[in-house]
């Protein structure tokens, strides 16, 4: 990643959200920044539930090129339209998940803090990797990803890799050197106005 490179933005959609409004919010968003990627990360039980939220999050996605993956569901990647999976679990089952989907979706692994999972999942076929948190966070089992980690991956690893989980503007101003993409998701959407939440994290890139 040259110095002239800027981390991109990779869109994290909150656990739950209102159909009736929340997709106004979203289109805000997309056209004031430029946002690569999307990911419904909705936390629901039933296919239905995620079906129609693909259904309303899948043309704003699409009518602006950006594309649309569904996080762990991904046998629902080609019934709802959309353009690839992330999957939570590291490398696990990446190798069968790209065999399922085709070279052509968008396949990602989340791999918390693990280098050896990430390579893993890069070698099984991984598009990017993602690795987080990137601060303390009382969730979890208290491991970070450091910066250490972020830069060892850029100077030798040439697959994409997502920073994610607690972001912070400090975090974002110590990483913008060594990652591809910040994952932002939950640091914005309690947030009375989302997209000026989004700008004052990422105010480091400008």
């Amino acid at each position: 990643m040259s110095d002239a490179e800027q981390p991109q933005i990779y869109l994290i959609s909150p656990p739950a959200f209102d159909l009736g409004s929340y997709p106004a919010t979203l289109a805000r968003i997309l056209d004031a920044e430029p946002v690569a990627c999307l990911r419904l990360a909705l936390a629901a039980p039933e296919e239905d539930d995620l079906a129609r939220a693909a259904d309303a999050l899948r043309p704003l996605c699409h009518d602006r090129d950006i594309p649309l993956v569904i996080d762990t569901h991904y046998r629902l990647v080609e019934r709802l339209g959309l353009d690839g999976a992330h999957l939570p679990d590291g490398a696990r089952n990446v190798r069968s998940v790209r065999k399922e989907l085709g070279s052509d979706a968008i396949l990602g692994a989340y791999c918390g803090a693990s280098r050896h999972a990430g390579l893993n999942a890069g070698e099984a076929g991984a598009d990017y990797i993602a690795f987080g948190p990137v601060t303390d966070t009382p969730l979890g089992d208290g491991t970070v990803a450091g910066a250490e980690l972020f830069a060892w991956w850029s100077e030798m690893i040439e697959l994409p890799v997502v920073a994610e989980g607690a972001l912070t503007g400090d975090a974002v101003a110590q990483l913008a050197p060594v990652v591809d993409f910040f994952g932002v998701g939950h640091e914005i959407w309690a947030e009375d106005d989302p997209l000026a939440a989004l700008r004052a994290l990422l105010a480091p890139l400008r």
